[in-house]
């Protein structure tokens, strides 16, 4: 889930980090694993509480953390640790969409209103000229819920309100209300647009397809088979099983880190409230992409990506997909992505074509601060591009 009013622009901005040299001289001989943990140690540095990271490189599970579970503590932060995954829900949901196309119980092409009649609509939103495809792949033109500009959400707006509407739950109808109140930004199919609107239908689809909510699918179909455990949808229980690194959300430039752990993440639904570790996060990735989950058919229209013109002038190269993302690296290669963001947890990944190497990293700090968030943002996509790339 791309919550705050930063994320989407500091997504942009960090992509500049992919025409970076993997390395420097000095790294020449640093050991994988020492490369991971001087990589979480300067993201850390930045102003992070805790960060912990997790690759799969070949038959090699290599882990490095940095920084303690919770502000003025003594205890690291726990490898094992539980974390809101954000917007990397979005992949487990797109793998759902397809895989019931591959049973034949919907079509891509079919139409937003043909599944949910009436409710896109209003302020020249039309569902019969959305298809699902389309939300899928951010190319509805549907306005983003959680707001451009301001959040339009109570919790995510400053610290008071997110005291006072923490554990308030929302609908999914209501989060598609929020958008209607605005038009459009463009019609379908003519620009793309990252919109956790897309997400939240594509969710409500799924349990009108299927007769069971979005997240009892996502266990049914990925979860179980997989035995990602450690992974499961929240609904409206706020806390955080143990352990896990408190959250923590700076609201205002200079301003103290907020205690956010506590949250009701109906707000996010299917465009982000899964929780998860980086043993199950690297799991599925690496599992979806060695085509475990979807067929070669399906895998070729999750990885059919658009360009996306919010990224192309600083990143000329990166595709969306299917609810996942190409990001180029500075070796020439790329990797399969999708960065989440939510109060308190950012999580950043990636996998390699062919699922060898899967990087995974939480971090337990978010901040409203521009120039904070877009030095952490530029080291964690500068590690990660070094990881992918290092022999």
């Amino acid at each position: 889930m791309t919550l705050s009013k930063l994320s989407i622009p500091l997504f942009c901005m960090a992509s500049l980090l992919l025409g970076c040299p993997s390395s420097s001289p000095e790294e020449a001989d640093t050991t994988y694993d020492e490369l991971l943990q001087q990589g979480v140690d300067k993201i850390r540095a930045g102003g992070i509480v805790a960060v912990h990271a997790e690759v799969l490189d070949g038959d090699r599970r290599i882990l490095a953390r940095s920084g303690v579970a919770e502000l003025g503590g003594e205890q690291p932060i726990d490898f094992d640790s539980y974390f809101r995954m954000g917007s990397n829900t979005k992949t487990f949901v797109a793998v759902v969409a397809l895989q019931l196309a591959a049973e034949g119980a919907l079509s891509l092409d079919d139409t937003v209103e043909q599944w949910l009649p009436g409710v896109v609509s209003g302020n020249g939103n039309d569902g019969s000229l959305i298809t699902i495809r389309q939300l899928l792949q951010h190319t509805s033109g549907l306005y983003n819920y959680t707001g451009q500009g301001e959040p339009s959400l109570d919790a995510l707006r400053s610290a008071d309100e997110y005291m006072q509407h923490r554990l308030d739950h929302m609908e999914p109808e209501e989060l598609v209300a929020l958008a209607m109140e605005h038009k459009p930004n463009f019609d379908p199919e003519t620009q793309w647009a990252y919109s956790n609107t897309n997400y939240v239908l594509a969710g409500m689809i799924i349990e009108r397809v299927t007769g069971n909510h979005w997240s009892e699918e996502v266990e049914a179909r990925i979860l179980d088979p997989l035995g990602l455990d450690r992974t499961f949808e929240p609904g409206d229980e706020t806390d955080l099983p143990a352990p896990h690194a408190v959250a923590y959300q700076q609201y205002e430039v200079g301003g103290p880190l907020v205690d956010v752990t506590i949250a009701n993440q109906t707000f996010a639904d299917a465009a982000g409230s899964l929780v998860t570790t980086t043993a199950d996060l690297a799991k599925f990735w690496r599992a979806l992409s060695e085509g475990s989950l979807l067929d070669p058919e399906q895998m070729a229209e999750l990885h059919d990506t658009v360009p996306a013109p919010a990224l192309d002038a600083i990143a000329p190269g990166i595709g969306y997909g299917l609810g996942i993302a190409w990001i180029p690296t500075s070796c020439g290669g790329g990797y399969w992505s999708h960065p989440g963001d939510t109060l308190g947890y950012s999580t950043r990944n990636a996998a390699s074509d062919d699922g060898s190497r899967v990087v995974v990293m939480s971090l337990s700090t978010s901040t409203n601060d521009i120039e904070a968030s877009y030095a952490t943002i530029v080291d964690t996509f500068e590690i990660i591009d070094q990881l992918m790339c290092a022999d």
